[in-house]
């Protein structure tokens, strides 16, 4: 038999295939048919501070009794933490592969409060997806690393379990942020996460949503960032996300250096039992190249010293072109 033996965070996995945070993992049922259809672990829907902000304050607006107003805002957001808890509770009686929560907070000072409430349910890892984007002029990139350092730094101090973070490809020095985080206690990286696509209508003159799903053909700056993180920071775990819709996402990310896989957009095309298929597509192809374990090709082709490594770092076509003159 064929050991597909991953990890995510240090946290060991039956196989690579991690389900991504999204509606597949906000609900106890739908989790139940991931774990059943083969599924190495579940990261669980985030628990949004901004969204639970907003229910808070739609409760609440125009109130002509302050006081009351702060007892409601503050007995909302209790109640969505709670019901946020009581379900990773739930999903971790449940399911017997590991389970991992996600928070998405957008207010310095409150990561480390849900972190530690999070952590109290005994889930096995806490994902913290920091996902904001400075598109003022002002903004300062070196301020803006230092800020998300500092966030994960609190975060790693104030709970037991590994602490994986899930970042934007918005960075122009993405390896080097990485080994900061690392260095201030970081389990692992997620690449990357998938922001809202926006779009404009041009014959309704409006701005209007961009498509919802990833394709395959996203993978590239996730082989890109995976192969640069792992050929330098050696056995640090990387879940690679975004463009994973196969057997053959899977095992590219693999080589490139990749711990695990996060899988989303096709399992919301596909189903969950989709997540088997490509699990037999993957033995099939290490039967096929003899191998007898995942760890056997992990890595084979991350950016080291050798002459292929310089296609991590190419930014420019002349070369390719040049070949197919």
């Amino acid at each position: 038999m064929l050991d597909l033996t991953s990890n995510y965070a240090g946290i060991a996995l039956r196989n690579p295939i991690v389900v991504a945070s999204s509606g597949l993992t906000n609900s106890v049922q739908k989790i139940e048919k991931l774990a059943a259809a083969g599924a190495g672990a579940v990261v669980l829907k985030s628990l949004f501070e901004e969204q639970i902000d907003a229910l808070s304050h739609s409760m609440t607006t125009d109130s002509d009794y302050p006081e009351a107003a702060d007892y409601i805002s503050g007995y909302v957001k209790a109640n969505e933490i709670e019901k946020y808890l009581d379900f990773v509770r739930e999903v971790k009686k449940r399911v017997n592969i590991p389970v991992i929560a996600s928070v998405n907070c957008y207010k310095a000072g409150d990561w480390t409060s849900y972190a530690q409430q999070i952590a109290s349910t005994g889930v096995d890892a806490l994902e913290v997806n920091i996902m904001r984007l400075e598109g003022k002029v002002t903004a300062d990139a070196t301020q803006l690393v230092n800020d998300y350092v500092a966030i994960v730094k609190g975060v790693v101090a104030s709970v037991k379990i590994p602490v994986q973070v899930k970042l934007a490809k918005t960075f122009s020095c993405i390896p080097a942020l990485v080994d900061k985080l690392r260095l201030v206690g970081a389990a692992g990286v997620t690449l990357f996460n998938r922001s809202y696509q926006m779009d404009i209508d041009i014959e309704n003159e409006r701005m209007s949503g961009g498509e919802v799903f990833t394709s395959a053909a996203d993978i590239s700056d996730t082989l890109r960032y995976t192969g640069l993180i792992a050929g330098q920071i050696a056995g640090f775990p990387i879940s690679a996300s975004t463009g994973i819709h196969s057997a053959e996402g899977v095992i590219k990310a693999i080589m490139a250096g990749a711990s695990s896989v996060q899988m989303c957009s096709a399992i919301y095309k596909h189903g969950a039992p989709y997540i088997q298929r490509v699990l037999e597509d993957l033995n099939a192809w290490m039967e096929r190249k003899q191998y007898k374990a995942v760890s056997e090709f992990r890595g084979k082709l991350k950016a080291d010293q050798s002459a292929d490594a310089t296609q991590y770092t190419r930014m420019q076509f002349m070369k390719y072109f040049m070949a197919h003159e």
